[in-house]
C-alpha cells in the first residue's frame, strides 16, 4: 500500500532532490533518511507510482483567463467540475462525510479514493475482536447475570379509585 509519506518521498524525489533529502521532506528521521531513502527507492510501489506520475500529462495553457475552466484537476476547483455532486470538501463539517466524498468522487485517483475507504473502515466496520480483557469479561459478567439471576419484582399499580 503506498501510504502518504511514501507518496511524499516518491514526488520529492521526482522533483530532483536526493534520497535522504527526499526522505526528510517525507517525514522520516534525519537519524535514519539515508537508509530509508535507499530503502523507499527500491521499493516496488514508489517505483510503479513514479512510473505512473511521469506517463501523465496534464494539459494547461499558458495564461488562464479570470474564471474559466482550465484541463488541470490541480486548478479545477470540486465546484467547478461537478457543480451537482456532493458539496466541496471544504464545506463537510464530519470527517467521515468528507472521506464518503472522497471515495466517491470518480474524478479522484484510484489509489486516492482507496486510501479514503480504508480510512474510513474502521469506524464504519469495527474489528469483532476490538476491546480488551476488562471488555471481555464485563461482557461474559452481563450474559452470566441474566442467565442466572432472578425473577423481577412484581410490578405495583396504584389503584386509587376504590
Amino acid at each position: 500500500m503506498l501510504t502518504a509519506q511514501k507518496r511524499k518521498f516518491a514526488l520529492a524525489l521526482m522533483s530532483g532532490m536526493s534520497k535522504k533529502d527526499a526522505a526528510i521532506d517525507a517525514g522520516y528521521s534525519d537519524k535514519s533518511a539515508r537508509s530509508k531513502g535507499s530503502q523507499l527507492s527500491k521499493d516496488s510501489e514508489v517505483i510503479a507510482f513514479i512510473e505512473r506520475k511521469k506517463n501523465e500529462k496534464a494539459e494547461v495553457d499558458d495564461i488562464p483567463e479570470c474564471r474559466r475552466i482550465v484541463n488541470n484537476p490541480t486548478v479545477n476547483t470540486a465546484q467547478e467540475s461537478h457543480p451537482i455532486s456532493a458539496p466541496v470538501a471544504g464545506w463537510v463539517d464530519d470527517p467521515l462525510e468528507f472521506l464518503k466524498t472522497i471515495m466517491n468522487d470518480d474524478k479522484k485517483e484510484i489509489e486516492v479514493r482507496k486510501d479514503a475507504a480504508k480510512a474510513m473502515l474502521p469506524y464504519i466496520h469495527p474489528k469483532k475482536g476490538e476491546g480488551g480483557k476488562k471488555d471481555a469479561k464485563l461482557g461474559a459478567a452481563k450474559a452470566a447475570h441474566s442467565k442466572f439471576s432472578g425473577m423481577a419484582p412484581p410490578k405495583l399499580v396504584v389503584n386509587n379509585k376504590g
